[in-house]
C-alpha cells in the first residue's frame, strides 16, 4: 500500500558516516562515533549537530507512517519507518488492519527492526511484553504505568545498570482511554544538543559514572532490585548510539551532590517543564504504535470508560537492541 510521506523538506542527504570521516580523514570513522560526544572534539560534534538539526520534523504528524498490517510490513513501509526513526529516534505507525488484542503485533514489529533481545522486567508478562492497563494490585504497590495517573518524564529502564540499558521499545495501542492518555515525546539526542550548547560542563557532569543513583526497590522488606548508579548520558557499548537514563520522579533518584550536576539537572527540569519546539505530543489511537530508540516521554492522566472498549490497553516491548538501520555509522550510507 502507499506510504504517507509527511516530513518537511529533506535533510542535506550527506551520509553521516562521511561526516564522521571528514573529522579525521583516514580513520574510516572508527572511534569517531564516541568522539561526537567528547568535549575535546568540537569539530566532530558540530558536524553531527548540523546534520541532526537539518530538516528536523516540526510536528507530531511528521512522525506518522501509515501501514497495512504491522505484523507483515511491506518493504516500502519498513523503509519509510526507518527513514523517520533515523532522524528523530522515533516513528509512529498507524495500522489499518490491526486493532485486535494480539501481542504478535509488537513482537513482529520489533523483530522486523532487529529488536530481538527483550527485557523481561519485573512486571512484564511471561512473554516479556507488558500489558499496560489499570491494575490496582500493581498500581497500589507504586507502579504508576499500571494506574491512570500521569507519568512524569523518563526513559524506560532508567533503573537498569548501564550494561543492561534499554535501547529501544515498541508501544502498541490496542485501545485508548475514553479521555486523556496523551504522550509527550522528546528525542534525547536533541536534549544533549540543547544542554551542550547551553553549557558543555552540563553534559560532562551528566556523563559521570555516578551522576544519578536509583535507590533499591524494596517491597515487604525484600529487595527486588539493588540501588543502581550510572550516568544520564552514555554511549552504547559498540559506540553506535547515544543513550539516556532519566526520571523526573524525585522519590526515585539521588543526584550527585556537586554544584555543576545540580545546575545541569535544574536546566533539564526547566527544559521539560517550560516546553520546547522539539517536544511532540500525540495520543495513540487503536492500531497505532510508537517504535523508538528509548526517547524521553511522559503520559498525561486518563479516564477509562464504563466498558472494556473504552478502557486503555497498550502493549510495551522493551529491547536491549537499537532499532536496526539507525546506528550512527550506518545512517544514510
Amino acid at each position: 500500500m502507499a506510504v504517507r510521506h509527511t516530513g518537511q523538506a529533506g535533510y542535506s542527504g550527506v551520509p553521516l558516516a562521511k561526516l564522521l570521516q571528514q573529522s579525521n580523514p583516514g580513520s574510516g570513522g572508527v572511534g569517531l562515533k564516541a568522539s561526537l560526544f567528547s568535549l575535546g572534539d568540537d569539530a566532530a560534534y558540530q558536524r553531527w549537530r548540523a546534520w541532526k538539526l537539518d530538516g528536523y520534523p516540526a510536528r507530531a504528524e511528521d512522525l506518522i507512517v501509515e501501514v497495512g498490517d504491522p505484523r507483515e510490513l511491506t518493504q516500502a513501509e519498513q523503509a519509510e519507518m526507518r527513514r523517520v526513526c533515523a532522524k528523530t529516534n522515533m516513528v509512529i505507525y498507524a495500522a489499518r488492519d490491526a486493532r485486535e488484542e494480539d501481542k504478535a503485533i509488537p513482537r513482529a514489529m520489533g523483530a522486523r527492526f532487529g529488536l530481538h533481545r527483550l527485557d523481561a522486567n519485573l512486571l512484564a508478562d511471561e512473554d516479556s511484553i507488558s500489558s499496560l492497563e489499570v491494575v490496582p494490585s500493581k498500581s497500589g504497590r507504586g507502579y504508576i504505568p499500571y494506574s491512570n495517573r500521569r507519568l512524569l518524564w523518563h526513559t524506560d529502564g532508567y533503573y537498569n545498570p548501564p550494561a543492561q540499558a534499554i535501547e529501544s521499545m515498541v508501544l502498541h495501542c490496542v485501545r485508548p482511554a475514553a479521555t486523556g492518555g496523551e504522550n509527550a515525546l522528546l528525542d534525547h539526542e536533541l536534549v544533549y544538543i540543547l544542554m551542550r550548547d547551553a553549557a558543555p560542563q552540563y553534559v560532562q557532569a551528566l556523563m559521570a559514572h555516578d551522576a544519578m543513583t536509583i535507590p533499591a526497590n524494596v517491597e515487604g522488606g525484600s529487595e527486588q532490585r539493588p540501588a543502581q548508579s550510572g550516568p544520564v548520558f552514555l554511549v552504547s557499548r559498540n559506540g553506535a548510539s547515544l543513550l539516556m537514563r532519566y526520571t523526573a520522579r524525585t522519590r526515585s533518584i539521588i543526584w550527585k551532590p556537586d554544584a555543576v550536576t545540580r545546575e545541569a539537572v535544574l536546566f533539564l527540569e526547566q527544559l521539560l517543564e517550560t516546553g520546547s519546539p522539539y517536544i511532540f505530543r500525540h495520543r495513540l489511537d487503536a492500531g497505532q504504535g510508537l517504535l523508538c530508540n528509548n526517547v524521553l516521554h511522559n503520559r498525561s492522566g486518563f479516564t477509562d470508560g464504563e466498558d472494556r472498549s473504552t478502557s486503555r490497553l497498550l502493549y510495551r516491548a522493551r529491547s536491549f537492541d537499537r532499532v536496526a538501520g539507525t546506528e550512527f555509522d550506518t545512517i544514510y550510507c
